[in-house]
């Protein structure tokens, strides 16, 4: 760590002098703007990719069609202006302030452009397996957080019970399936503006003025700050301009549907500029609580963007960014969904037990969208944060230094047994989360042939129960948690009001130098060396005491409140380094095929189980506190392709072998709170995915992607059970070969838009029709393969209508599920495990009208 952090200080006492110089050269053309047009008909092109040729620095069009460039080059100098429809064009751009005319061309499909490798480059050209999202089809298709982009990159898995309890995986790898236990990191790395969010809560957030979504496939540990073992989400938002703008949007739609989104820029002064931007959504429940009379599983969020943009210099770009986010909905209520026999007594089986208790559930069917629960829900999710951003020109590349500071606070109430009994009448796991980040990476292009990008990283995490997590029985927990036929088991008062109260700590130090080189041996071939230094310590405090209950001495009664809460504690602290990389080789064949091969190793950090641990015979198993870290083998061989002027296909293979894969059990004990962290010895996922897009004029376009992936345990000798074989003469069990949760087989989507110019209320424009449809194969949705805990496959579909003026009005009519279709997107066994499990369900039809204003 002394060694880290004295390269951190000579880097920046070496940048000092050229910052000091920087923020004294003379102004040259540091801002220079223009306007695309469409050459027929004058209208202004939204959108349009402007790039300085021969750098790395670029833009795209407003609403008004107008661009920004900040640069120190003299006038003139070539642009180059690419956008979909139309021909790519070179302009000698040769005063401020330009009109630049597109011709059409039906049969080409314009460059996008993206940065994840720290350069704004084709995505059609690099070596990663990477889908692009444009803030717009972001927008029109309602994707306004991570789930609903799942329907468009098939690649993505994300479950969620809860903002807490979600599970962000690409091709199936990256967190823990269904519950999340806080003591291990993340697997799929998630960037907004080049700053890390290292809780997979913050992933709930509504998208605030997003420009571009970058999902790159596969170890990214070379480019990013934070080691990535199965992907990255790249997120950029619209920066400021100094070309004033803004957009207003709002809708209104069934279940009350409303949500509100502005965004306001231009500049303060002739070095600085700012952006403001907000998001708030309202939605009425789709459940009903029959007990309470409540509509549940509502949406309650609102969010704040702000950005700070200045340029001292044509050679320096400082950015300050402020964002807040706050959620507060109706609960996240698991529905009760069926009952499964297991190999207990029959005293011990679900419907004698509720029937014993005198109670029917409200409905054995989930899709009646009803519930009895007798706990109020409550899931009070707040995050936000500060960065200072700094790009530096120097020499042949730019110095990026990235500061920021983020914080996550939870604050929860759950019916943690998904009925209307007082099984468990409190669950409320409360947390808290500050992150500190520094990133510092030099990246640019140093010879003819050899480019890249070289950095240090570190973060600091302090996650702490907030101030005590709480979980507490009521009167009906003696007859789920009875064992024998002990008539002690009765004893009035027992288990009611009896708890735990639980406090924690983790706090994780994680520090990185990594690089990358592009190394062009010839116009065709490229070699891509990328290689990684991890440094990884965390320190857990875990303390649980019981409360409450039957207050007494005797033995017996003890030894019963012990077979559901027992007091714990344990302290662990672990270090370690490690080495990973790359290695890729790109062949461009021609500028119609681009092949590439790569080779990566990649780790995930040790964990520490910080959720209560399992027992034996009355001891708790403090050998399970930590877990092994992962190790990750991964190969792909990919290829990208241009058919035709007007098509591109992508085709990748990809394989990885995972040792001591990470993952969370469930286990009968109701005291081991979501589960607990256990290594698989090997597991092996591997798979083929294919893309394309096609524009058969400049009306009609489609695009398709879709994904083969076979998921499994190689080797997990010593598995929990599966719910039906919980009572059995075994609690463990070989599961090699089985499944890996929330991995379908097959996944896809496949969408297009049709246009036509016309006019609405006097106004020119385009009118157009988009659909789009997600298709996911049947998955297992346990950790331990259950034949009664599989989900079935489904199809979703969406449609929109509308039309898109030319003074930057837009109004659209748009369905999501628009056949209605029932689904499941989780089932979760019950605690304790006594054959009963639950269900996140998906939702309904929904429906609404969009109103969008741009200037």
């Amino acid at each position: 760590m002394k060694f880290f952090s004295t390269t951190i200080l000579l880097l920046a006492l070496l940048t000092a002098p050229n910052w000091l110089i920087a923020q004294n050269a003379p102004v040259i053309n540091a801002t220079v703007t223009g306007t695309i047009i469409d050459a027929r008909t004058g209208n202004h092109l939204i959108g349009a990719t402007v790039t300085i040729k021969g750098t790395t620095n670029g833009g795209s069009t407003n609403q008004n069609g107008q661009f920004t460039l900040i640069t120190g080059q003299k006038l003139p100098f070539t642009i180059i202006v690419s956008y979909i429809g139309y021909q790519t064009q070179e302009t000698v751009l040769s005063q401020d302030g330009a009109e630049i005319k597109l011709e059409e061309t039906p049969s080409q499909l314009a460059d996008v452009t993206i940065t994840s490798r720290r350069r704004q480059e084709s995505s059609q050209n690099v070596p990663i397996p990477i889908s692009v999202l444009r803030g717009a089809v972001v927008d029109d298709a309602g994707a306004f957080n991570v789930n609903r982009v799942k329907e468009l990159v098939p690649s993505v898995q994300l479950y969620s019970s809860n903002p807490r309890n979600t599970t962000l995986n690409i091709r199936g790898l990256g967190s823990t399936f269904g519950l999340t236990n806080d003591g291990i990191d993340p697997g799929v790395g998630f960037y907004v503006d080049g700053v890390y969010y290292a809780r997979p809560a913050v992933t709930a957030l509504d998208f605030v003025d997003v420009d571009q979504i970058e999902v790159l496939r596969g170890p990214q540990g070379t480019l990013f700050g934070k080691n990535t073992t199965a992907g990255a989400f790249n997120i950029t938002t619209r920066g400021p301009s100094f070309t004033p703008g803004a957009t207003f949007e709002v809708s209104y739609g069934n279940y009350n549907f409303i949500q509100a989104k502005a965004s306001v820029t231009g500049p303060l002064s002739r070095k600085f500029a700012a952006r403001a931007s907000f998001s708030g959504t309202q939605r009425n429940g789709t459940i009903t609580n029959i007990r309470s009379n409540q509509l549940v599983n509502s949406l309650n969020n609102i969010g704040f963007r702000g950005q700070l943009l200045y340029t001292p210099s044509d050679r320096v770009r400082i950015n300050l960014t402020g964002d807040y986010t706050d959620q507060k909905p109706n609960g996240y209520t698991v529905l009760y969904a069926g009952v499964v026999q297991t190999k207990r007594a029959a005293y011990r089986q679900f419907n004698n037990i509720i029937a014993d208790l005198g109670y029917t559930v409200p409905s054995p069917n989930p899709f009646d969208r009803i519930t009895d629960q007798d706990t109020p829900s409550k899931a009070n999710n707040q995050l936000g944060g500060v960065s200072l951003n700094a790009d530096i020109k120097l020499g042949p590349g730019t110095l990026t230094s990235t500061t920021a500071w983020r914080y996550w606070k939870w604050d929860p109430l759950n019916d943690r047994d998904y009925i209307g009994l007082p099984v468990f009448t409190i669950s409320a796991g409360n947390s808290k989360h500050n992150q500190y980040s520094q990133e510092i990476r030099y990246a640019g292009t140093f010879s003819e042939r050899v480019s890249g990008v070289v950095g240090l990283y570190y973060l600091y995490q302090d996650l702490q129960s907030d101030p005590v997590q709480t979980e507490e029985a009521g009167s009906a927990q003696w007859r789920f948690a009875q064992s024998t036929t002990s008539a002690l088991w009765k004893t009035p008062g027992l288990f009611d009001g009896f708890g735990i109260r639980t406090t924690n700590r983790l706090r994780s130090t994680s520090a990185a130098v990594f690089g990358q080189v592009d190394w062009a041996v010839n116009d065709k071939l490229h070699v891509l060396p990328g290689l990684r230094y991890n440094y990884d310590k965390k320190i857990a405090n875990y303390s649980r005491v019981t409360y409450g209950g039957l207050q007494t001495t005797d033995p017996a009664l003890l030894a019963l409140k012990n077979l559901v809460y027992t007091n714990q504690a344990f302290d662990t602290d672990v270090d370690e380094t490690n080495f990973s990389g790359q290695l890729t080789l790109q062949y461009k064949a021609s500028n119609r095929l681009n092949a590439f091969a790569t080779y990566s190793v990649s780790y995930k950090p040790v964990g520490i189980n910080i959720g209560g641990l399992p027992t034996s015979n009355g001891r708790v198993l403090t050998e399970l506190a930590r877990v092994n870290p992962e190790a990750v083998r991964h190969y792909e061989i990919g290829v990208k392709t241009r058919p035709t002027t007007n098509t591109t296909l992508n085709v990748v293979f990809h394989n990885s072998d995972i040792r001591d894969y990470q993952t969370q059990v469930q286990t009968p004990e109701p005291g081991v709170n979501r589960g607990y962290l256990a290594n698989a010895e090997k597991v092996r996922v591997r798979g083929v995915e294919v893309d394309g897009n096609v524009r058969f004029s400049n009306t009609l376009s489609f695009y398709g992607s879709v994904a083969y992936t076979d998921a499994k345990y190689i080797t997990f000798t010593n598995a929990p059970v599966p719910l039906e074989e919980t009572g059995g003469e075994q609690a463990f069990k070989d599961i090699s070969g089985g499944a890996l949760p929330g991995v379908s087989k097959w996944a896809g989507s496949v969408g297009g838009e049709v246009s036509g110019a016309g006019k609405f209320l006097a106004q020119d424009g385009r009118y157009f029709f988009a659909a789009d449809t997600y298709y996911r194969s049947s998955f297992s949705s346990s950790p331990s393969p259950s034949q009664y805990l599989n989900i079935d496959g489904y199809a979703l579909a969406n449609a929109r209508v509308g039309f898109r003026a030319s003074n930057g009005t837009s109004v659209f009519i748009w369905s999501r599920n628009l056949l209605n279709q029932n689904y499941f997107e989780q089932l979760l066994p019950a605690p304790g495990n006594a054959g009963q499990y639950g269900a996140v369900i998906g939702d309904p039809r929904t429906y609404g009208v969009t109103l969008r204003y741009s200037f």
